[in-house]
């Protein structure tokens, strides 16, 4: 079984162009991204074990400063917020090198989930990402076509999220449709340090725990 996946990720990156093709260096743990917006705040957890590649390339644009200044472009109710790759004014975010597709993880675009945007290719994803605002395995892979890579889940601040998925469309920059009437921006990311990971979590249970006590007075 490890032969037969050795031997099918070198036909994957054989299909690549040669800079596409420098791993980068695996993440430790479970990082947590903040992503601060112009609609409030929202974290989401990377999963650097089943999507390897994605996350710890996802986590470098991150160190970057990469996706500061960056908009939601794409925002489809009941489906999908969509970013990383236009600025403010809608320019293109610069290019970066494609990324082997690693949806065959076992990860699938259930509802909170984060994935790669991608062209029809396979392998094709840079930056944009999306946040599944439902259940989408339409997007997982299937025996006959590739899906879309999960690398990552929203693990607080979903409200945050949904708000922007419920922001009216239409016409904007380039595109025809889709794009927020009231821009969605992202202000930055940044990694959380595991003291502010445990910071967050404390207050996330001090506030549950008040908000049970609450319902027994």
């Amino acid at each position: 079984m490890r032969a037969a996946t050795l031997i099918a990720l070198s036909l994957s990156l054989a299909c690549l162009p040669v800079s596409a093709q420098e791993l980068p260096e695996p993440l430790a743990g479970f990082p947590q991204v903040l992503v601060t917006t112009s609609h409030g705040e929202f974290v989401i957890e990377l999963e650097g074990r089943r999507a390897p590649v994605t996350a710890a390339r996802f986590a470098e644009r991150v160190r970057e400063g990469y996706y500061d200044g960056t908009i939601f472009h794409r925002v489809i109710k009941d489906f999908v917020i969509q970013g990383g790759g236009h600025k403010t004014d809608y320019s293109p975010t610069p290019d970066v090198p494609l990324m082997i597709n690693e949806s065959g993880n076992g990860l699938s675009n259930e509802f909170g989930t984060v994935a790669m945007a991608r062209d029809e290719p396979p392998h094709t994803a840079t930056t944009q990402f999306y946040v599944n605002l439902k259940d989408n395995t339409a997007l997982d892979p299937r025996s006959d076509r590739w899906g879309y890579t999960v690398f990552g889940r929203v693990t607080s601040g979903m409200e945050t999220v949904e708000k922007i998925g419920n922001i009216p469309t239409g016409p904007g920059g380039p595109f025809a449709k889709e794009v927020p009437a009231v821009p969605a921006i992202v202000r930055s990311m940044r990694i959380l340090t595991d003291e502010e990971v445990a910071e967050r979590v404390q207050a996330e249970l001090d506030a549950a725990r008040e908000a049970l006590e609450g319902t027994t007075d």
